[in-house]
């Protein structure tokens, strides 16, 4: 089959002789053309898959076992390419299918270009012919996820077949319909039902603090009578208001005797007194200043 390529139509099959292959999706991108995506789908012998782990995809690009895996998309002069690359001699021999699907992100298939599969031998140099070709179209329009073809066992070979089935539940529903079980969302959080109200409990007393009583102040002390100032000179007696007061004796003028004051009798003269100008016979200069004796 090197160097011939089959053009295949629904439901016809081609056998492989190649042990490894690269199933190329490929078509014409343009205003208002959704992006496609390929995937595969490594089946049992129920046609279902064994686990989750049998579904490659944009999120899950490589089978644990490294047989299968997605290639990065390439543009090129002919369109957009996304790549599905299966090592089918070395495959666990409980993988009966290879199934090989499309889907479209954003808009159904009725909006895509051109798109078709193209089956080449990985072992080939690049640039090589394909061994089979298969264009895909929708047959309602609506479709948002297409089978594009499958790789089955065949005795002890493997063979392809074009199918173009659709299905207008996109990639989730493609993937349910061979048992992967998706995780659509985080389920919303279930209502919590209101707590009952709680019994009042009873609190325990709480201390009273009262603040201990003041003691009343303890009276002012009497004010102490005044003690006469043994070094004063001149002794001030206070007043006592609302009563006339006595004339205050008269104060020394020290060195000289004065006479006694008499008051004033308002209106007619006053004899001076005899005494006033009698020597006093006990008078007695004091010491006046530094004394200056002659020798």
């Amino acid at each position: 089959m090197t160097g011939m390529t089959h053009a295949m139509v629904k439901g016809s099959n081609v056998p492989l002789d190649a042990m490894a292959v690269r199933a190329v999706l490929r078509w014409t991108p343009g205003a208002g053309v959704p992006d496609v995506d390929a995937s595969a789908l490594l089946l049992g012998a129920g046609g279902r898959v064994r686990s989750d782990e049998d579904f490659v995809f944009y999120n899950q690009p490589r089978h644990p076992s490294g047989l299968v895996r997605r290639l990065p998309k390439r543009s090129l002069p002919e369109g957009l390419t996304d790549t599905i690359e299966a090592d089918l001699n070395t495959l666990d021999p409980s993988v009966d299918q290879v199934v090989i699907a499309a889907s479209s992100d954003g808009a159904a298939f009725e909006h895509v270009r051109d798109l078709r599969i193209l089956i080449y031998d990985a072992a080939a140099a690049a640039g090589g012919e394909p061994l089979a070709v298969f264009d895909v179209r929708a047959e309602t329009g609506e479709e948002t996820a297409i089978i594009c073809g499958e790789l089955y066992r065949r005795g002890d070979g493997w063979k392809f077949r074009a199918v173009g089935q659709g299905y207008p539940t996109g990639l989730i529903g493609l993937a349910t319909a061979f048992g992967i079980s998706v995780d659509e969302g985080e389920p919303e959080p279930e209502p919590q039902t209101p707590s009952q109200p709680q019994p009042h409990q009873q609190q325990p007393p709480q201390p009273q603090y009262r603040p201990e009583p003041v003691p009343p102040a303890p009276p002012f002390p009497p004010a102490p009578a005044p003690v006469p100032d043994s070094q004063a000179t001149v002794l001030h007696q206070q007043p006592s208001y609302g009563y006339p007061q006595p004339a205050p004796a008269p104060q020394p003028s020290y060195g000289y005797p004065q006479p006694a004051s008499a008051q004033p009798a308002y209106g007619y003269p006053q004899p001076a007194p005899a005494a006033a100008h009698a020597p006093d016979p006990n008078f007695v200069l004091p010491p006046q200043g530094p004394q200056f004796i002659r020798h």
